[in-house]
């Protein structure tokens, strides 16, 4: 009797809270908001192409000239650095040569070093340091723009000679202020950010895998015709 009474208790437990059709209802819901603030801010983003195409020309000429790019971010921009790196080290749409793209978001090691022994707000200006060469690359992602670790990578970067671009949300932040190039995301809620960072990386990414591509075959047509 008891153990009846407990296999009732436990399968209440797991039943849904919503019917099936509430679920439907909900998420059509919410891709429909979805979709309302995602179309206002492509808009608007539309808008600031040009500082997107600022930053599309910096990633462009270091990889060019054969530099490389240093990208890190915190939580979910952490994963958007290694995603960024990811589509370039490997490829994004097209067969071609690897490009120079470091996520400094990776090593375990690295990072728990020198979180322990200097701070967690140094754990990427560390490596900008040990890693950035003038006329290299550093991109930081990040839905608020006040990282201290982030902040701290870019002063790094600017005094390693390197070009710096911040990937940010739309409020004014000490990032946007420091970088080279600020590419502000019109949109402050964090997820609705890092939906439309995805969207720059993968912008950058196509940018740079076409442009580089089609130099890379007038370089090669030039040599044959040698």
């Amino acid at each position: 009797m008891f153990g009846q009474k407990k296999r009732e208790i436990l399968t209440s437990l797991v039943q849904p809270v919503l019917s099936e059709a509430e679920y439907r209802d909900f998420i059509v819901n919410a891709l429909a908001d979805r979709r309302a603030i995602l179309d206002a801010a492509l808009s608007q983003l539309m808008a600031r192409a040009e500082v997107l195409t600022e930053a599309a020309a910096r990633l462009v000429e270091t990889l060019q000239t054969g530099r490389k790019v240093l990208i890190a971010g915190n939580g979910g921009s952490a994963a958007e650095a290694q995603h960024f790196a990811t589509e370039l080290v490997g490829r994004f749409k097209r067969e071609r040569v690897p490009y120079a793209v470091l996520s400094l978001t990776t090593d375990t090691s690295i990072l728990t070093a020198v979180a322990n022994d200097y701070g967690f707000q140094d754990v990427f200006a560390r490596q900008v340091s040990a890693f950035g060469q003038p006329g290299d690359l550093l991109i930081v992602f990040s839905t608020s723009g006040e990282s201290e670790n982030l902040i701290r990578a870019t002063i790094a970067g600017r005094q390693r000679l390197m070009t710096t671009v911040a990937v940010t949300g739309d409020r004014p932040n000490h990032l946007a202020q420091l970088a080279d190039v600020a590419v502000r995301v019109p949109a402050v809620e964090a997820d609705i950010v890092q939906e439309l960072h995805l969207t720059v990386l993968h912008i950058l990414c196509e940018i740079a895998e076409s442009k580089l591509a089609a130099c890379a075959a007038e370089a090669w047509k030039g040599d044959g015709d040698q």
